[in-house]
């Protein structure tokens, strides 16, 4: 007696198999994305927010007023400062020194607005920068553009044309 030991599948366990192989493979596609657009590595910044300041652009140039009532009044303050042609990041990094930076992060064009420990924070993916621009902790691929900046008579002057 010949004895045969086939296993046979009936449409409906076929069918159910390939439903839950493609549940699987969705949930794994679905986990690696989330990875990649936010994983623990790049997480979203807690850290403190820039104070602001509105200001205008005449000229090619932003000019602002640095007394003692402005958030940039003493060094290693920095703040965010609004436009209708943008936002920058100005520091305070001498008595007499400033540094002005593009406000858009270069990994994925997010407004960076944290600061904390003389390093401007991202709060999208947690890039940093130094107060002169360079990265100090990706995922940002380049350093923040930096502007000319002048400081007599307690007013500021960044060049932005």
């Amino acid at each position: 007696m010949k004895h045969t030991n086939h296993l046979h599948f009936s449409k409906s366990t076929r069918r159910e198999f390939c439903v839950q192989t493609c549940q699987t493979a969705s949930l794994a596609t679905v986990a690696a994305m989330i990875e990649a657009c936010g994983g623990s590595a790049t997480s979203p910044s807690s850290a403190p927010l820039l104070p602001t300041i509105s200001a205008s652009v005449a000229g090619g140039a932003i000019t602002l007023t640095v007394d003692a009532s402005s958030p940039l009044a003493s060094v290693g303050k920095a703040a965010l400062v609004q436009t209708s042609s943008g936002n920058f990041l100005v520091a305070r990094t001498a008595q007499d020194s400033f540094t002005a930076l593009t406000a858009v992060c270069t990994h994925e064009a997010c407004t960076v607005t944290g600061f904390d420990n003389q390093i401007y924070i991202c709060p999208c993916h947690g890039s940093q920068y130094s107060t002169n621009g360079a990265v100090v902790k990706g995922p940002a691929p380049a350093a923040l553009r930096q502007f000319p900046t002048r400081f007599a008579n307690n007013v500021l002057t960044i060049t932005v044309a």
